[in-house]
């Protein structure tokens, strides 16, 4: 095939022509200053505009000083979820609600397009990415650009912005996975990362109706949540943020995590669950805060144990020499335990995050700590304001056990019911050891083994508490006499001393 020779000469111009502008440019960008370049660039866009028939408008998935990830952006992914699906070529695929579907959406970098009244517009993803000469390590910043011609401007802003955001929310809602986030542990570049919470999919199957408690108990406990999450006018109206705060206590194994997953369950509510030991400062805590979205509960487990948020607060009082050493004491280890922790949370701090200007950063959300042992929390972290409800989880009752036999054995009604009735009034056995004792060990264990082994368990506590109480009993007795030996020793040494100092 012979080619014209016209056409070997225009190839041979264009690529001249290409080489020489890739040249020129190269030159401009490597010796032409920065400012320079950057003062030329925007003048050339403003008059380019002027031919240029298209608007483009940006939405960021973090706005200004990237606190929060932004509602639109979210919304917009998910209209463009059920768009991109039909178009795009290149998909991202996430686990649907019912762990059985994928929902796609659109990849980076790809582009699809969308009509609305008859007008065609075009959405891309996209990303800017950090510059690589800086000295901290950053997350790229993602955005979608929308795209359409100048003269439908006033539909677009108007109908059709509103229209995808409105369309987007329900989405979300259909396709929302509830998820159980906790806080990783802080360090130093934790600003750059696009969230301090990592998550995974809530699934415990915990419900009030499987939950080991007395049904009145329950029923309040229901009406106060269901009460809460239709109550958004009414905080509204008396001027409250919209949150409120639960203290579940009880010894341990009386069911306080359970109680947090029925609760997030009624509510279909996430679950945040904050390890304050690994949030460096106030501030962080703070930032943790406002990344928490609505319809979510914040738990602190084990409030006692966290961090030193316990003792009283000082008072000026007179003090005995040893009761001042061994406050100085207390005070070094606490600084001991700061150290070997790295957290500088005070309760100050965490005071100012349930109930702070900060607290109502977001609505409709619980804030639930759990604590075995209540006398051991200062008063103002758990005065009502701050916790609100009081909850006590105790030993296992009788009827406690009929929703627990439901569960496990498929039993309302035994023979050996009243056998365990009686030993319970008799002693206290926790939710938890209750339900140990039901499980059946083999499938040869029937309901009739398994309640064996309750009664079993019961009667072994009840022998356990009468050697302690005998045991306590016998220590208080030997204190006494002791204390009345010691006062007769006194009273002894008090009536020799006239004798001898009448001689």
């Amino acid at each position: 095939m012979i080619v014209p020779q016209t056409m070997i000469e225009m190839w041979a111009t264009m690529g001249s022509t290409i080489a020489s502008f890739m040249f020129i440019w190269a030159i401009i960008h490597q010796y032409c200053p920065y400012e320079v370049r950057l003062y030329f660039g925007k003048y050339t866009q403003r008059i380019m505009s002027f031919f240029y028939p298209y608007i483009k408008i940006s939405i960021h998935e973090y706005a200004g000083d990237r606190l929060k990830r932004s509602e639109a952006y979210a919304a917009v992914e998910a209209y463009l979820s059920i768009n991109s699906s039909k178009c795009a070529k290149r998909l991202k695929a996430e686990m649907a609600k019912d762990c059985s579907n994928l929902v796609l959406s659109m990849d980076e970098y790809e582009r699809v397009k969308d009509e609305f009244q008859g007008i065609q517009v075009w959405w891309v993803s996209s990303k800017v990415m950090p510059p690589l000469q800086s000295m901290y390590p950053q997350q790229e910043r993602r955005y979608y650009r929308l795209t359409f011609h100048k003269r439908y401007r006033g539909v677009i802003s108007e109908v059709y912005l509103k229209h995808v955001i409105q369309q987007g929310k329900e989405i979300r809602v259909r396709n929302r996975q509830r998820k159980l986030y906790t806080n990783g542990s802080g360090n130093k570049w934790h600003i750059y990362k696009q969230t301090m919470w990592n998550h995974i999919v809530f699934e415990h199957p915990a419900t009030f109706e499987t939950l080991a408690m007395e049904h009145a108990k329950k029923q309040e406990i229901i009406e106060d949540l269901v009460t809460f999450s239709k109550s958004k006018d009414f905080y509204a109206r008396i001027g409250k943020a919209w949150k409120r705060g639960y203290l579940l206590y009880g010894p341990p194994g009386t069911g306080k995590s359970t109680m947090i997953a029925a609760m997030a369950n009624l509510l279909n509510y996430d679950v945040y669950d904050l390890e304050l030991t690994a949030v460096k400062d106030n501030t962080e805590l703070r930032k943790l805060l406002i990344e928490t979205t609505s319809k979510s509960i914040i738990v602190i487990e084990d409030i006692d144990c966290s961090l030193e948020l316990t003792g009283q607060r000082d008072k000026k009082e007179e003090k005995s020499p040893d009761e001042d050493k061994e406050k100085s004491e207390k005070e070094t280890r606490k600084e001991h335990h700061k150290e070997e922790t790295g957290s500088k949370v005070t309760l100050s701090g965490l005071l100012n995050f349930i109930d702070g200007i900060w607290s109502a950063s977001g609505g409709e959300r619980l804030i639930v700590f759990t604590t075995n042992y209540v006398e051991k929390l200062d008063p103002a972290l758990i005065r009502r304001g701050r916790m609100d409800k009081h909850i006590e989880l105790s030993y296992c009752s009788f009827e406690a056990f009929k929703v627990l036999s439901r569960n496990y054995l498929r039993l309302d009604a035994h023979p050996l019911f009243d056998k365990i009735e009686s030993l319970m009034k008799e002693t206290k056995i926790t939710p938890a050891d209750v339900a140990e004792s039901l499980m059946p060990k083999s499938p040869l264990d029937d309901a009739e083994k398994c309640l064996s082994h309750l009664i079993q368990a019961l009667e072994e506590a009840k022998e356990a508490e009468e050697v302690t109480e005998k045991a306590d009993k016998d220590a208080s007795k030997q204190n006494a006499q002791t204390a009345t030996k010691a006062a007769e020793g006194r009273a002894k040494e008090d009536a020799a001393q006239p004798q001898e100092n009448s001689h």
